[in-house]
């Protein structure tokens, strides 16, 4: 399988999180760690349901797959994520220092590369547009029917 066809397949699994915060009224942020070809986080926007304002994806399958691994780092994994991370998640992934990102849609407002790519970690390798459309579209939609 082309790596393009395995990046959309996983982030199609990234968009049925998104889909599960859009069922509870959370922003549809989803997102999902690989590890060695194997998916071993799930997760999805919390900040409502947590009351917490650092409950994001992004966060929430850190502390999945950290758990998963038994350690703080996820230098072989790849987060898949719906939207660009922002300042504070690519800080967190900064210090799990991550192997690979993939991201849906850019984030023009919140997104970490407004303010410096040094965020994440020197090695972290970034792929975005990946089904953005999709992802983009999802995020609207939910801001669309608040309005």
């Amino acid at each position: 399988m082309e790596n393009s066809q395995i990046d959309e397949r996983y982030m199609h699994e990234a968009l049925k999180e998104a889909q599960k915060a859009a069922d509870k009224d959370e922003v549809p942020i989803g997102a999902v760690i690989v590890c060695q070809n194997q998916i071993i986080a799930r997760a999805h926007n919390l900040t409502e349901t947590l009351n917490d304002p650092t409950a994001h994806a992004e966060m929430q399958a850190i502390t999945s797959a950290t758990n998963y691994l038994g350690g703080k780092y996820l230098d072989q994994c790849t987060l898949y994520v719906t939207v660009e991370p922002c300042p504070m998640c690519a800080g967190a992934l900064y210090w799990a220092q991550l192997g690979r990102l993939v991201y849906g849609a850019k984030d023009p407002k919140r997104g970490y590369s407004l303010f410096e790519r040094t965020i994440l970690h020197p090695k972290t390798a970034v792929s975005f547009d990946i089904l953005k459309d999709n992802c983009s579209s999802l995020v609207s939609n939910f801001f669309t029917k608040k309005r």
